[in-house]
């Protein structure tokens, strides 16, 4: 085998690991902030790709053009799933968040099939269509700009927490809510800001997707089970762990398909989490 077929699998890998990175940066902020596991999350961004095929189907509307309104919905979702249920379930045992996320995931899945029907779509002639020669390999355009577009989204949610007051604010919260609140801030607002933009993060994430991959109800558990071991690898609650976790495991999911098999390649990267959190259970870059 070439090293010229090796490199191509290593760039496939880090184009589509940075998606994933994005995914997981929506789970482990939400983890980050409230300890609790959004098992809804693959769900999430299910609707956003089927938001992203209906406006590209119904209305000519390109994925990279409906993004941002995706984005804005998926916000607004996640904000009124905190404050329609999981405020509630708050008071209530461990079990009972576990169960409600859950829950969930199974409803919005099933509305999903009902809807739409388990049949595969696809968005037909995307912009971000065709393929690059780069030095005699060839990488696709779709998966070049999710790459980028992901970049971006994570560059955005990195400074929003890190250069704005209210990003502080919810990186306070995170670290200490019962002193973030005696410093006078709303933990209530920021439990339904992380929620919002844990759900915005795979709204991005699924109208980039939405370009090469295909639409269907079980999609979000494909990438969720992905993001899960991103989040685990990378550390629950270190958004930055995400990017390295995620570009890891990309690239570990295509070299072992080129290698061993692409029916292992998934066992392949279980394999690695399991290795690395035997070592160190939090994670590469955990804080929990």
């Amino acid at each position: 085998m070439s090293a010229e077929i090796i490199a191509q699998a290593v760039l496939s890998g880090l184009l589509l690991g940075a998606v994933y990175a994005l995914i997981a940066a929506g789970l482990t902020l939400i983890f980050g902030l409230m300890e609790i596991v959004n098992f809804a999350h693959g769900e999430f961004l299910m609707l956003a790709m089927f938001g992203a095929f209906w406006l590209s189907t119904l209305y000519a509307v390109d994925p990279l053009f409906s993004m941002p309104l995706i984005a804005l919905l998926l916000f607004a979702l996640g904000v009124a799933v905190y404050y329609g249920m999981i405020r509630r379930v708050l008071r209530g045992p461990p079990l009972a968040q576990i169960f409600a996320t859950f829950g969930l995931a199974v409803l919005l899945r099933g509305l999903a099939q009902f809807l739409w029907t388990p049949d595969f779509r696809l968005v037909q002639a995307p912009l971000s269509a065709g393929r690059l020669n780069v030095f005699g390999m060839f990488l696709g355009i779709p998966q070049i700009v999710a790459s980028a577009g992901a970049l971006l989204a994570f560059a955005a949610l990195y400074l929003f927490l890190n250069r704005t007051e209210t990003g502080q604010a919810l990186l306070a919260t995170a670290q200490d809510r019962q002193a973030a609140r005696v410093m006078g801030i709303d933990t209530d607002r920021m439990f339904a800001l992380g929620w919002g933009l844990g759900a915005g993060c795979v709204g991005v994430a699924g109208a980039l997707l939405a370009n090469f991959y295909y639409v269907f109800p079980d999609v979000g558990a494909v990438f969720a089970l992905l993001a899960y071991v991103t989040v685990a690898l990378g550390g629950f609650g270190s958004v930055g762990g995400a990017l390295v976790a995620g570009v890891l495991v990309g690239v570990v999911e295509h070299l072992a398909g080129l290698l061993i098999s692409s029916s292992l390649k998934y066992a392949v990267v279980f394999a690695l989490y399991l290795a690395v959190v035997l070592i160190r259970p939090r994670g590469l870059f955990g804080k929990f």
